[in-house]
Parts: structure tokens; sequence; C-alpha cells
């Protein structure tokens, strides 16, 4: 449908002509978010929809110019063009709506200057014009904007210096100038923005050096001036950045050693200084950064030699100093960082043994001759490093190379008669047993079937795909025990529970291994995690599940990749899921079933991030004729308030920890302060939204994701009320979430916490194609 044949059709069924009155009611003009995409020009005849309040046309298929008729839509508040092929420049016009609160013209086609006209809009929160054609400067007029909290003009034509005029901007959250042309230097005045907390101005042509008023902004997050002309040192004054996540100033011509205060920025995910002219030692206080994924210090002139303490980061994904003036030996302790997936210690001087290597994640190709090779490699263009015979160190080949000659010339004849003593005893035992058994289980049995193969047998091939239990194949440590992951006889991958060594000896613990098999055994759900099998060997208990290939949603959450390939879709359905499993234990399950432990360490992820609750190992039967008092069970942070003066379990615990897990998801973050402020709720009326929503995503610009994000949100207050009685059911959680629901009064921007949790935006209704 294209654009003006849908306004048309609107314009209709709300009493409305196309030469239109001052008088019309329609408030709303939202189309083509939910899939059927508008193509054609905005209509000129817009422009008589004089009392619209919010008017969205994104992710469409527009095209043309934007008409100077919007200029009369005077009571405009929001104004969403996004994600379309508009054309031409913004017409001056635009100026007239000084209403506007939200402008967003990005990903379009838009040439020409951003007009100075634009200063007007004084109740201006959000101006988003990135990713078009814009040239020109920056006008003096965006200085007028004191309301303005977000400033994206990314990926644009833009030229000359950053004004000074935008120090004017005190409200300012998101500074976003990225990928332009822009000129001279960063003003001093940057230094008035205290509320900042995204600085981006990467790939510009900016000079000299970084302010240092700049090192005032203690809010800052997110400082980004990398691919530009930078010159200078890094200051001390940077360390006064304690809320620092990402720090990058890569390809500058940045001169000077790298401060040593660096490691006093404890919540450091990211630190990037790469391709600059920096000098002298890595200090050894980064080490200090426990939180530390992404270290890129490659293609400067560091000396000295590589800190040991590195390898206690253990958290680090990448870690680059290649093309420096390295000495020394590599440490061994690198050999630690487990879930390292690049490294780079090329072209350097280092000097001694390759350690060994025991991260799984690194890229490994085949080099013939029986030898592996990390690809690329991360030692070349080091001479005195001492070669193996194969290229790299895997593991098993630097164990190989580094086992004393007379433990490797002994040590496989004494396996090898222990093996044969242990063989001949087994031998009898069985061929006894043999005498008392008249059916026999083939060996391996069939591992990929629920219970059918024999406890030792089981036990012996567990043992060999784990290489008896080695911490390479290990992917999580619980409470209850261990998670590895081994590929069985048939093929198949699984995740294997084996309970930590004194808790199988335990009686208490084997009823609980129990519980979990009987559970298991009987649920049958999309969202509840499969239980392929069980072993029981002597004294080791072990349960087989599907392997999940994302591992738990706590873990994602906190990967800076996979948070944001989880996308705002992505988390409502796995919010969805969590609440459909619930509801299938507490209202499908006879007795009911409560889980007593629901955390994001138990809902575990496959590749597609469709989640699946986990860990039944605290469960109990509910015997609904009973006190059911019991000690507190469950994860810090997750377990119900009343538990802890009650200790009464009932299925509404469960309810109040998928409140607090539904809210993680959405904030990317354990919501402490919010569920703090639940005592106080006044507290949370100037509190929005999307002040707390995951800021590594972008806020949503599909209307239908928007009503979802609310949607959810919405529930989960209504899951975490206080009073035990007022929460809702699981049922009616899951049920929620099926029904349709009307859209928003009100933009995103303007929802506050308190009216999530008084459930003034939860309205039910019908969802129309174009919502009005």
């Amino acid at each position: 449908m294209d654009i003006a044949s849908a306004y048309k059709y609107i314009s209709s069924t709300s009493s409305l002509s196309l030469h239109g009155s001052s008088s019309s009611s329609l408030l709303h003009f939202s189309f083509g978010e939910m899939g059927n995409l508008c193509n054609g020009s905005i209509p000129l005849e817009i422009g008589y929809l004089r009392n619209l309040t919010y008017l969205s046309l994104s992710n469409n298929r527009i095209v043309g110019p934007i008409p100077s008729a919007l200029g009369q839509l005077t009571s405009l508040q929001s104004l969403i063009l996004w994600g379309n092929q508009i054309n031409g420049s913004i017409p001056f016009e635009i100026g007239y709506l000084r209403n506007l609160t939200y402008l967003s013209l990005s990903k379009n086609r838009i040439v020409g200057r951003i007009p100075s006209a634009l200063g007007q809009l004084t109740s201006l929160q959000s101006l988003i014009l990135s990713g078009n054609q814009i040239n020109g400067s920056i006008p003096l007029e965006i200085g007028y904007l004191r309301n303005l909290t977000d400033l994206s003009l990314s990926s644009n034509g833009i030229v000359g210096p950053i004004p000074s005029a935008l120090g004017q901007l005190t409200s300012l959250q998101y500074l976003l100038l990225s990928g332009n042309q822009i000129n001279g230097s960063i003003p001093l005045e940057i230094g008035y923005l205290r509320n900042l907390t995204y600085l981006s101005l990467y790939n510009n042509r900016l000079v000299d050096s970084i302010p240092i008023t700049l090192y005032q902004l203690t809010n800052l997050e997110i400082l980004d001036v990398d691919n530009n002309q930078l010159q200078g040192s890094i200051p001390q004054e940077i360390c006064n950045l304690a809320n620092l996540t990402s720090l990058y100033l890569s390809q500058n011509k940045l001169t000077g050693s790298i401060p040593s205060c660096v490691g006093s920025l404890s919540k450091m995910l990211y630190l990037s200084l790469g391709s600059n002219l920096l000098k002298g030692p890595i200090p050894q206080e980064i080490c200090n950064l426990a939180n530390l994924t992404s270290l890129y210090l490659s293609q400067n002139k560091l000396t000295g030699s590589i800190p040991s303490c590195i390898g206690s980061l253990s958290k680090m994904l990448d870690l680059s100093l290649g093309s420096n003036l390295l000495k020394g030996s590599i440490p061994k302790e690198i050999g630690k960082l487990f879930d390292l997936s690049y490294l780079n210690l090329s072209f350097n001087q280092l000097s001694g043994p390759i350690p060994i290597l025991s991260a799984t994640k690194l890229r490994i190709i085949d080099a013939g001759n029986g030898c592996n090779k990390i690809s690329p490699d991360p030692f070349e263009g080091n001479s005195d490093l001492s070669p193996y015979m194969c290229p790299t160190p895997l593991t098993k080949i630097a164990n190989s190379s580094r086992i004393p000659y007379y433990i490797k010339t002994f040590l496989p004849i004494a396996i090898l008669f222990t093996f044969s003593i242990l063989g001949c005893l087994l031998f009898s035992r069985f061929k006894l047993k043999n005498n008392h058994v008249s059916v026999q289980p083939t060996k391996n049995g069939d591992l990929c079937s629920i219970w059918n193969y024999d406890g030792k047998i089981a036990y012996e091939d567990i043992v060999a795909a784990t290489e008896d239990f080695d911490f390479r194949y290990c992917i999580g440590v619980g409470g209850y025990g261990s998670v590895y992951k081994a590929k069985l006889p048939c093929g198949k991958v699984v995740a294997l529970k084996k309970l930590h060594h004194l808790e199988a000896e335990n009686p208490t613990f084997d009823k609980s291994f129990r519980n979990e098999i009987k559970f298991l055994s009987e649920i049958r759900h999309r969202n509840i995690v499969k239980l392929h099998g069980f072993c029981l060997h002597r004294r080791s208990m072990f349960l087989i599940y599907e392997y999940m290939e994302k591992g738990s949603l706590f873990c994602n959450l906190r990967d800076e990749v996979n948070a944001v390939d989880m996308d705002w879709t992505k988390r409502v359905e796995i919010i969805k899921g969590i609440a459909h499993a619930l509801s299938y234990l507490h209202h499908d399950c006879c007795p009911p079933i409560v889980h007593r432990d629901i955390s994001s360490n138990n809902v575990l992820l496959n590749s597609s991030f469709e989640a699946f609750v986990a860990d039944f190992g605290t469960a109990r039967m509910l015997d609904l004729d009973s006190s059911n008092k019991t000690i507190i069970v469950g994860t810090c942070g997750y377990v119900a308030p009343e538990l802890a003066y009650t200790m009464i379990v009932t299925e509404k615990c469960d309810v109040d920890s998928f409140g607090v897990i539904a809210l993680e998801t959405l904030m990317g973050k354990h919501p402490e302060e919010v569920l703090s402020w639940l005592s106080s709720p006044t507290s949370l009326v100037n509190m929005k939204l999307v002040d707390v929503l995951d800021k590594r995503l972008p806020l949503p610009t599909s209307q239908l994701v928007t009503q979802n994000l609310v949607h959810v949100a919405t529930l989960a207050f209504a899951c975490l009320n206080p009073q035990t009685k007022s929460r809702p059911t699981m049922k009616e959680v899951s049920e929620g979430f099926l029904s349709r629901h009307t859209s928003l009064g009100i933009p995103l921007w303007m929802i506050s916490l308190l009216q999530l949790m008084n459930r003034e935006m939860h309205i039910e209704g019908n969802t129309k194609t174009c919502d009005v």
C-alpha cells in the first residue's frame, strides 16, 4: 500500500476529509512498522492533521522529500521517519514544530545542510539524523536546544569544527558525531556536558590534544575517538573517568606512556590504544582491570616485557600486543586465559618457549603432518622464540614436548601394566556376574535414549568423552556439581552434570539427585531443558542433558557480543519462554512443581537464543495440603522477599523470581537498584523506562517491538508486587503474552517506571496494522 492510500483510508475511517479540519481528533498516525511496508511519498494532505501528536512512518520504502506541509502539524511531539529512502533536504518549516520532543530522520538519503531553524525546537530531547548524506557544518543554533539529551549526527558528510555552542547542552547524555569529516580540535566547552555518558567522535579529522576539560565528564561510560589525528599524551586525569567501560583512542598520533592509574578504572571492559606512538612498558596496573575483555595495544613502540599478571584477567577475549618492541619471554600465565578468542603477539622481540595455550575459542586450522595451527599465527615475527615440531603450542602438543624423557618412556609401560592387572580383575568379576545375569547389555548400548543403557558402561564412555573430566571440558560449576560438555559414542553432544564428590556421598544430595531424575523424566515442554539419561556409578552421579550452545542467560547478558546479538525481539521471546515453562510447572503438572531457584544462571539458551529453564536440583513437589515450610533455597538476588520471614514456599516465590529475571533481561544487568525503589514507589515517578533499558542496544524504532517491551516491563513489575496475593499467577502471565494489546498513547521515552508499576500502560485490545 502506498502512503497516500493509507492516509486516505485513515482519513475516511476517522470521519476526516482530505481537506481536513483543525478540529480533527486524530492524535496518533503510525504505519508500516509491523511488516506491511508503505511506499510512495508522504502526501501534502498530511499537513491537515493539525492535532496530530505522534507521526511514525519508520522502516518503510517511502521516497521523495519531506513535505514542507509537515510544518503545519504544530501539535506534533514525535516525528519518526527512520529507515526509508527519503531524499532532498530537511525543510526549514520543521522549525515550526515547537512542541516536538523527538525527531528521528536517520537512515535515509537526506542531503543538504542541517537547517538553523532546528534551533527553534527548544522542547526537543532527541535529535537523530545519523546515516544520511547531510553536509555542511553543525549550525551554532543547535546550542539553543537546552533540553536535548540525545544528539546523533553520525555517518554523514558533515564538515567544519565542533561548535563550542554544544557546551550549552548541559542535559546531553549521548553525543554521536562519528563517521563525518569534522576537523579542528575538540572544544574546551565539551567539559560542561557533565551528564554525558556516551561520546563518539571516531572516524573524523580531529587534531590537537584531547582537552583536559573532557576528563571532568565523570559520568562518561564510553569514550570513542578512534581514527582521528589527535596528538599529545594520555594524561593522568583520564583516571577521573571512574565509570568508563570502553576507552577507544586507537589510530591517532598519541605519544608518551600509558598512565599506570588506568588500572583504577575498575569498570573497564574495552581498552583500545593501538596504532599510536606510545612508548614505555605496559603498566602492571592494567592487571587490576578484572572485567577487561579486550586489550588492544598493537602497533605502538611499547618496550619491556609482557606482565605475567595478564594471565589473571580471566574474562579476556581479545589480547592484541603485536607490532611493538616487547622483549623477554611470553608469560606462561597467558595459557590460563581459557576464553581467549583472538591473540596477537606477533612482530615483537620475544624469546624463549611458547607457553601452553588452553583457549578453545582460537581459530585452529590443519597445518599438515598431523599438526594444527592457530590462524592467524599470533607468534609470527618473533625470531628468537623456541620452535616446536608443530607450529603452535596447542595443549596436547605442548604437553608432549615438555614431559621429561624418562616419564615419556616409563609412564606408558607402568600404565599398561596397571591396566593389565585391573583388566584381569574386572574380567574375573564380569565372568562371575554372568553366572547370575542371563542378559548383558551391548557395549555402549543406546546412549541417546533415556534410561536405555547400563550405568557402568555409561560411566566408562563418559570418562572417555571428557578425558577423565579434564577441566577443558568443564563449561560451568554450580552449587550441586560441575557441568561438562561431552560427545557420546553415538555422536550426540550433551551437557553432563556431575555432582561434587563430597555431595555424591551425602544421602541428602542423593535424594535431591533422584528427585531431579523423577521431575525431569516426567516433564515435556519446549522451554524446559531435555533430560537424555542418567548414570549411577559407585558413588558418582550424573545427569545427561540436552546441550545448549549459548550457555546461560547470565553469561550472555554479560558478554558484549552476545548481548548485542540478543536484540529486543529475542529478549522478549526469551522472557516469554521462561513464563511458558513456569506456567507449565505450576499449572499443568500434578501435583504442581515449584522450581525455587529461578535465576539467569538457570536459564539456558540454544544457538537461536531460545530459552530453556534448567536445574531442578532444588525443586520439590508441592503438597498443597502441607505448610511447605523449608530452609531458604535459591540464588541471592532472586529469592522472593517473603521467604525471609515466612519460610513458606509457594508458586508465588517463582513469580517474584520471574519478575527479577524479566527486568534483568531488559536491563542487561541485575535490577538491584530498581528493586530497592519498589519499597518507595514515589521514587519511580521521575525514572523513565528508557533510563534502565540495556544501553548496548539502540532504542526500538518499531512500534510493535516498543509495545512488546512495555508489555513485558508491565508484567515484570506486576510479578514483583510486595503483596504476595497481588502477584499474578504464571498462567496469567503466560496468557498475558498471548493477548494482543493496543498501541501506546505516548512515546517510549515518556513512559515512567511508576506508570508501569501502576499498570497504566497495560491496555488490552486489538492491534491493527495502522495504529491511530
